[in-house]
């Protein structure tokens, strides 16, 4: 029997859903009942009657799983899959920051810790953080963590000076605007599409920016038939599946090459290890249900005014 049919009779003996991230490997996404970004896995995950929630992704998106369904069991296949730019705001340090700028509302990027979601007042995703800053007063103080280049964004859209955490994600700081430039120059019928994750001197350059369903979205409806793709590459699976006809090329690093910008953390999920978990109901997402019922209050919060 194939691992693919493994995991199908498994999911069905333990009632479970399978979500997965656009950044997830191919197969992966291929067997998921629902693949896409943080804000539609959220409503996913929100919405489920299944027992088990297994997610494919990293582990700050199944803690969001296990948080809005604290009574389901939620197991990811490797518990190691973490984030960088979850890892670029400790809990202790965004405390004190906290304190240092008192009278602040607090708006953190969904690519944080538990911890750092109970200290927050809005969780937004970068598919719904426009439109939930936008209904805020003007004059409203607000500190936006952990990612200082889709903060920056944000300001620039919104025309607020929200004050900024300086995190960032390894993936986003891998692209070269050099290398960009020159691959546009060679392409220029190539459209640059680019996630607000990227620093600014990349998304300068860009035609279309967004977060991985509005980029996929954008890929879809286009009337270019090229686009050079800014974000984690995997997505380019759905785009693909989408718009067949169309090419799509993974944005350069510093050297040049196209290699650089795969997510390590969320490589490692793998179809043997999505067996195993599946297999084992394990490993789990288990929390403090103090923090859970701090974390839960932002992220419903940002549901509601999604």
């Amino acid at each position: 029997m194939h691992i693919e049919d493994k995991i199908l009779n498994l999911k069905k003996k333990r009632n479970a859903v399978i979500l997965a991230h656009y950044y997830q490997d191919e197969d992966i996404q291929d067997i998921a009942d629902y693949v896409g970004d943080s804000l539609d896995l959220s409503r996913k995950a929100a919405n489920t009657s299944c027992d088990t929630i297994v997610f494919c992704g990293v582990k700050f998106m199944a803690e969001v799983a296990k948080i809005l369904n604290p009574m389901k069991n939620v197991i990811i296949p490797d518990l190691n899959a973490g984030c960088s730019l979850e890892q670029s705001c400790p809990s202790h340090s965004f405390k004190k920051f906290k304190e240092e700028n008192p009278n602040h509302l607090i708006i953190s990027y969904i690519n944080c810790s538990a911890e750092i979601k109970a200290l927050s007042d809005i969780i937004v995703t970068s598919s719904n953080a426009k439109k939930i800053i936008d209904q805020l007063p003007n004059n409203e103080n607000i500190i936006f963590a952990p990612d200082q280049h889709l903060g920056s964004y944000l300001n620039k859209i919104t025309g607020r000076n929200m004050l900024l955490w300086r995190g960032s994600c390894i993936v986003h700081e891998t692209f070269s605007e050099k290398e960009i430039v020159k691959l546009k120059i060679r392409n220029p019928k190539s459209e640059l599409i680019a996630h607000p994750e990227c620093p600014e001197e990349i998304l300068r350059h860009a035609e279309h920016i967004g977060s991985t369903s509005s980029l996929l979205r954008y890929t879809e409806n286009s009337g270019s038939n090229s686009f050079i793709v800014a974000t984690e590459p995997h997505i380019i699976h759905q785009m693909k599946k989408r718009a067949p006809q169309k090419e799509f090329i993974i944005a350069p690093g510093n050297d040049g090459s196209c290699s650089c910008s795969n997510c390590p953390f969320m490589e490692l999920n793998t179809m043997e290890k999505l067996y195993h978990c599946l297999e084992n109901n394990t490993p789990s997402i288990d929390m403090n249900s103090v923090l859970m019922r701090s974390a839960k209050k932002p992220l419903i919060k940002m549901l509601e005014m999604s």
